[in-house]
């Protein structure tokens, strides 16, 4: 039997009261968002005739996630951070506002405080021999598309067994490992060398690996590189790059890949590019170009301060 009472007036009363909205004081922002979303979850209720059993079952996976701290990443995995930045995008397009370098998604796993440098940064210490060399470079252009020293890049990436630093949990990896600040030089540019980060999934037997499971849906990334890139009076880019000929490029349970962002990886093996490089031997090679856009009024409004990491 399915019985609703959504509509009623009873329970459209019973919204207000829950969310303040019949008294003075608190936050009405608060009161709006909390409103809002109760009546949907309310109704959603009532169309799905969702069970008690349901429900609690439901309250029992937001309280393991909770205690996993895996909010971050079923964020990602729900297209919560893909949409987020859909909409992001389209506020840009009504303000006449082109990204030639794509925004994407943030992920959970940045550290703020990585050792900065100029111009070039080893990112690795050398000790994951499973990784190939990688150089990555580029350079960083205004608003005007004219190359910008002094702009800020914050790069992070993975391991060869899909593990960051500072949330390793064989503890094997040094702190900031595989993460860098590079401040661009005279001409803009920024360069580092690394390894080839791989692919990785979320953790087995985990509440997000449940939920993926129960939508039949897995929850593997492909490999991939984090940026934020800074500079005064320009805004914040959240962006990231996917290693081009990962399988799962176009399948990423966090739905972080977009056009511009699969770079071509160039491998070298001759002498003159090995010892351009200071290397001992072949490379795998990414050129990735930045363009950042001018603050809107003065003001950066997109970057996300609650987003902010203190080290782990």
């Amino acid at each position: 039997m399915n019985v609703k009472i959504f509509d009623k007036p009873e329970t459209q009363a019973f919204l207000k009261v829950l969310s303040g909205l019949d008294k003075d004081g608190g936050n009405p922002r608060v009161k709006e968002i909390v409103h809002r979303l109760m009546s949907d979850l309310f109704k959603a209720i009532d169309d799905l005739d969702i069970t008690p059993d349901e429900y609690w079952t439901g309250i029992a996976w937001l309280n393991e996630i909770g205690a996993a701290g895996q909010a971050g990443l079923i964020s990602p995995g729900l297209g919560l951070d893909h949409f987020l930045d859909e909409r992001l995008d389209a506020i840009d397009e009504a303000l006449g506002i082109e990204n030639q370098t794509p925004r994407t998604i943030e992920g959970p796993l940045y550290v703020a405080g990585a050792p900065a440098s100029e111009g070039f940064a080893r990112l690795d210490d050398g000790r994951d021999t499973n990784g190939q060399t990688l150089i990555m470079h580029g350079t960083v252009y205004d608003a005007d598309g004219q190359p910008l020293k002094g702009a800020t890049v914050e790069v992070w990436h993975c391991d060869t067994r899909g593990f960051y630093s500072h949330f390793d949990p064989t503890g094997l990896q040094a702190p900031f490992n595989m993460r860098r600040t590079i401040v661009t030089d005279a001409k803009g540019c920024y360069k580092f060398q690394s390894i080839v980060p791989h692919g990785y999934g979320v953790p087995p037997g985990s509440p997000t690996e449940q939920l993926l499971s129960a939508l039949g849906r897995h929850g593997q990334r492909p490999a991939h590189i984090h940026f934020f890139i800074s500079a005064d009076g320009h805004r914040k880019l959240t962006t990231q790059i996917n290693i081009a000929g990962d399988p799962l490029v176009n399948d990423d349970f966090a739905y972080a890949t977009r056009d511009g962002l699969v770079p071509d990886v160039t491998e070298r093996t001759d002498e003159a590019s090995i010892k351009a490089n200071n290397l001992s031997g072949p490379f795998a090679e990414i050129e990735f170009d930045i363009h950042l856009t001018s603050l809107v009024n003065g003001v950066d409004n997109q970057i996300n301060e609650q987003r902010k990491r203190a080290a782990a």
